[in-house]
């Protein structure tokens, strides 16, 4: 298969999904080492792919398989010398809707 075989198509997702397998990252990237300890977790979306992402806004909260989570924009990292800030998708736990 080449380049010119490959067919592209957009899809937007939800953004929401479970939680299928998790853990708590004690000694984190170099990048990450001011989040530490933070949340690791595979989400299985809605529409059924699996993603890696990170678990934002637990608080004293606990994390459980099968809890149902919702995509969020947060900072990732600080970059370089200017700390230029690097924003990106993290999970939550689904906020109750009214």
């Amino acid at each position: 298969m080449t380049q010119a075989d490959v067919r592209h198509e957009r899809f937007a997702f939800a953004g929401t999904g479970t939680v299928y397998s998790y853990t708590t990252l004690q000694d984190a990237p170099e990048s990450f080492t001011e989040q530490s300890p933070y949340v690791l977790a595979m989400i299985q979306l809605d529409e059924g792919v699996m993603l890696t992402a990170q678990i934002t806004d637990l608080g004293d909260e606990s994390l459980a398989i099968g809890d149902r989570v919702e995509m969020v924009t947060r900072k990732l990292t600080t970059e370089g010398a200017k700390g230029m800030i690097v924003y990106g998708y993290k999970f939550r736990k689904m906020l109750p809707r009214a």
